[in-house]
């Protein structure tokens, strides 16, 4: 049944409430909004929580049990999110593990690391990359999964076989037991702690360990199971590999799901990392010809092998951004296995290219292939294997789920358990569906789309997860290999592991979650029928957002996601608004589009950065700004269009505005400021704030001979809006000032102060205005470049892509400055006098833009050392949401601007701050209390002629 169909008085009780915020004082929310929004994973799989927590210490976690034991209510641990198979959805209460849990401590040079549950895997490997290291662990969910889900899914990846997953590199733990205990089990005495503090579990797990230990056919099964890549069950391996129980504990944690502890804490063995690379794509006639080959290529030490069946080429081969070896070949049978080595140096990386050569000629290859250490070649095959989840789960028909399933079996059976798989993929009519996977290890996935809501189809499921079961154990082998057991998979562990290692994981559960409110459901379920309970469907809402699969990948890039909401929640509570709606419960409806409006739409940045991060380029800020536009009335947006008309108007009189609040005390701007907001709404009227410059001056042409004219400039309207960050030069002066001392002519537009590249209007979904201004724009732009002939520089990331957009159909081509300089200026320039440190904040437009690597070489000119902090986020100033909403900047900038304090803290020289976008420099400067400028103005500044 659908949650707006039971929803309605389904309010939680308000003792459990009170007892919930008693443990976490201010961390508790029970909102529709709030337990709709956390219900969903990545998975396919829906339980709506009746609250949801969030602690903000492993002592508050102990007393958030406390509570579940003595309320008789269930709690699920929910870090990242990611989960594929159920274990991150639960009823009872939903604890957020993710919000207060995010630091990282590099130990003995990178050797060790100290990780809480809400840190990332890429976050961590980030810290880790300037010892050379990184996690054994690495999931293709590496940018949004956490730690937690790490641990808890024993979580390996496609390089790192079982030899580095999360069971054989974790060193120890912070456990939060059932019971409140909290044991250090890294601590030199923690298995006499545990056997004072919890006799129980000490001697339990003692006796099972000798149970298990005297059962050769148990031995047997771990033996043969855990060969493989096997996350079914308790990790029972670790009464074989450990004798003491706090290390038959710590093991027995990874991969439980979260149903036995809390890991408070985790400290990981880390691995070297191997930073050359070279690649390779050898097709084959068909899969025996490709899966034949294995033997011989494990055995040549490649770090990762991945197959691609035919169904997988063939949406490959259809991508716009296929290589010529794939859109070249007339596909039918074929397979392929995407390879590649990894080595410390460039000599061993040539060494294992040349051992490889004669390898790869022996082989019956449709073409010839050649392992490529060229960036963009290697790029662009890694492209096929990484693009297949988002062409197929992209392209699903409206209103199925994405289900991504996942099995091991021994190397020598993964011919017949791919032949046999596709066979039973299209006896039960799941057209379209890929096989692929990491084939040294046996370990292969499967997609399949499937609507939900059709009991037909819920039949059909069951009939093809029976014929699956029976294939995979029939050939040896693990009904899930990475994705944990979840719900999806916790009916057949029996199956798997017989019925002694069934019984034994059973007393592990009574063992240590007597009570069994530890995510029950999840990894052990006696009942056949329960991986068919809570399925979620999802229904057709609005052609911005349904091809979204709610894997969360977006949320660690969301500058909202500590304040409001996510771009997923965004996009889930959307579906449940349509499915209260036709439930009919209306009351449901109004109280979440009445959260809705500041939750998601009004503290929603509209950066784009959600779509650099999401599988299948979802840019929520695309529903967002439609939203906007829906909710402007005709008053508004025949404002917005006069506004357009008058802009230079419009643009110094904000700057006016500006000086006259800088020249008079603080406190009569900001009391005016809110008391208008007050009164005319916070979207309307900005927040002023003694942070914030004086009004900059007005832009003018900048006249010059056409025919020796390099470019066309066209300096951001925000120079005219607010003043520069230093009194000597902005980044229009600076930029000028730069293409003079290189010799290099440029041309402004006569009629610039009446221009904008059109973002403030498309943001905000003034449509009228937006359409006003661009055209006014092109046709300047169009007569300024000689219709093309130049090209358009701009000097403020965000308009360089309202700019490209604009001028896209025209034929003309825009660059920003911060490209133009690294291009052209930057080697016509002399020496620098460099500052001993600048500290860069990337713009979420320069991510998108591609101009990372020239803003780092465009500060790397000014300045001996350059940072880019680990914690670099959006920083949510948003144009104006910053002035709209300062507190989305606040959350937004949180952790970056820890990062450049202490930064600032360690600097003996000074620093300087640079950003490429005059309003992310506002909010920088507004986070850090550090005064940041355009990066070119710090080249300008770096490079005046000595005197």
């Amino acid at each position: 049944m659908r949650p707006g169909a039971r929803f309605r008085g389904a309010a939680p009780d308000p003792r459990l409430l009170a007892a919930l915020e008693g443990a976490v004082p201010g961390g508790v929310a029970a909102r529709a909004t709030d337990r709709l929004g956390f219900a969903h994973d990545a998975s396919h799989y829906l339980l709506i929580p009746e609250a949801v927590a969030t602690p903000s210490d492993a002592g508050q976690v102990a007393s958030l049990l406390r509570v579940s034991a003595t309320q008789g209510v269930p709690l699920t641990f929910r870090s990242g999110g990611t989960s594929l198979s159920g274990q991150a959805t639960g009823a009872g209460v939903l604890v957020d593990t993710r919000r207060n849990f995010r630091a990282i401590e590099v130990l003995q040079e990178g050797a060790r690391v100290r990780i809480q549950p809400g840190a990332t895997v890429r976050g961590t490997n980030a810290r880790l990359a300037r010892y050379a290291r990184k996690l054994g662990p690495d999931p293709a969910s590496e940018s949004a999964c956490t730690i937690g889900g790490v641990v808890a899914n024993n979580s390996s990846g496609m390089a790192c076989g079982t030899a580095h997953n999360a069971y054989r590199t974790l060193d120890s733990a912070v456990l939060v037991l059932p019971s409140g205990t909290v044991l250090d089990t890294g601590a030199h005495d923690a298995d006499e702690r545990l056997r004072l503090l919890e006799p129980t579990i000490h001697a339990g797990l003692e006796r099972l360990r000798d149970r298990v230990r005297r059962n050769a056919a148990s031995v047997a099964v771990i033996q043969r199971l855990f060969a493989l890549k096997n996350t079914m069950g308790y990790a029972v391996n670790a009464f074989v590999d450990y004798t003491r129980p706090v290390d038959i504990l710590l093991h027995l944690v990874v991969g439980s799901e979260g149903t036995l502890a809390f890991v408070a804490e985790s400290t990981f063995r880390t691995v070297p990392v191997h930073p050359h690379a070279a690649t390779a794509l050898l097709l084959f006639r068909d899969l025996a010809s490709a899966t034949e080959s294995l033997p011989q290529l494990v055995a040549s030490e490649l770090a990762t092998i991945e197959l691609l069946d035919a169904a997988s080429l063939r949406v490959a081969k259809s991508d716009p951004k296929a290589p010529s070896v794939l859109t070249q070949l007339d596909l039918k049978r074929h397979a392929a296995l995407l390879v590649e080595h990894q080595q410390p140096t460039a000599e061993a990386l040539k060494a294992r290219v040349e051992s490889s050569r004669t390898l790869i000629a022996q082989f019956p290859l449709v073409t010839p292939a050649h392992l490529s250490s060229e960036p963009a070649a290697r790029a662009a095959l890694w492209h096929i294997r990484k693009g297949l989840y988002a062409a197929v789960a992209g392209a699903r028909p409206p209103g199925t789920t994405a289900v991504l399933e996942d099995v091991a079996v021994p190397v020598e059976r993964l011919l017949p358990t791919c032949t046999e798989l596709q066979r039973l993929l299209d006896r039960h009519g799941y057209d379209g569906s890929v096989i692929f996977g990491h084939a040294k290890d046996g370990n292969i996935h499967f997609l399949i789309n499937e609507d939900f809501a059709a009991t037909s189809l819920v039949d059909r499921y069951l009939a093809f997860t029976k014929d699956m079961v029976d294939l995979v154990l029939s050939q040896g082998g693990t009904l899930k290999a990475e994705h944990g057991t979840g719900r999806i998979m916790a009916p057949y562990v029996g199956r798997q592991y017989g019925e002694e290692l069934h019984e034994v994981m059973r007393e592990v559960k009574r063992l240590l979650d007597p009570m069994g409110l530890l995510n029950p459901g999840v990894l052990l379920d006696d009942d056949p029928q329960a991986h068919l309970r809570h399925l979620k469907s999802t229904p057709k809402v609005e052609d911005e957002v349904d091809r979204c699969v709610e894997c969360g990948y977006c949320e660690p890039v969301c500058p909202s996601k500590d304040l409001t909401t996510t771009p997923r929640r965004r996009i889930v509570l959307r579906r449940e608004i349509a499915h209260a709606r036709a439930a009919g419960d209306l009351e449901l409806v109004s109280e979440l589009e009445y959260d809705y409006e500041y939750e998601a739409v009004q503290t929603c940045a509209v950066d784009g950065m959600c779509a650099t991060a999401c599988p299948v380029l979802i840019d929520t800020g695309m529903l967002t700004r439609r939203l906007r536009e829906e909710a402007n009335g005709s008053l508004k947006q025949r404002a917005g269009e006069l506004m357009a008309r008058h802009w230079d108007a419009t643009t110094r009189a904000a700057s006016a505005a500006l000086t006259t609040a800088d020249s008079v005390p603080g406190v009569i701007p900001q009391t005016a400021s809110r008391v208008a907001r007050a009164v005319f709404g916070a979207e309307t009227i900005p927040l002023w704030s003694d942070d914030l410059p004086q009004g900059g001056t007005r832009r003018t042409m900048a006249s010059g001979d056409p025919g020796r004219a390099f470019a066309v400039y066209f300096p951001s309207c925000l120079s005219t809006v607010f003043d520069a960050a230093f009194e000597d030069a902005g980044v229009r002066d600076a930029f000028m000032t730069l293409c003079r001392r290189a010799s290099i002519d440029m041309l402004v537009p006569a009629d610039i102060a009446r221009l904008c590249c059109g973002t403030p209007w498309k943001s905000k979904g003034l449509t009228l205005g937006f359409s006003a201004m661009q055209d006014r724009a092109v046709d300047a732009l169009v007569d300024a470049t000689d219709h093309g002939r130049l090209p358009v520089v701009t000097d403020a990331s965000s308009c360089t892509e309202g700019l490209s957009t604009a001028l896209a159909g025209v034929g003309i081509a825009v660059t920003d400055v911060i490209a133009f300089v690294d291009t052209y200026v930057l080697p016509r320039l002399p020496p620098a006098t460099r500052v001993a440190t600048v500290v860069v904040h990337p713009t979420c437009s320069t991510t998108r833009l591609g101009l990372e690597p020239a803003l780092l070489r465009v500060a790397q000119a000014a300045a001996e050392r350059v940072v880019v902090p680990d914690d670099w986020g959006c920083c949510g100033f948003a144009g104006d949401r910053g002035l709209l909403h300062p507190e989305l900047t606040a959350s937004a900038t949180a952790a970056e601007a820890r990062a450049v304090q202490a930064l600032s803290e360690a600097s003996v020289d000074g620093a300087a701050y640079v950003s490429a976008n005059r309003t992310c420099e506002l909010g920088m400067t507004r986070a850090t209390g550090l005064p940041y400028q355009h990066v070119v103005e710090l080249l300008e500044r770096s490079t005046r002629p000595r005197t």
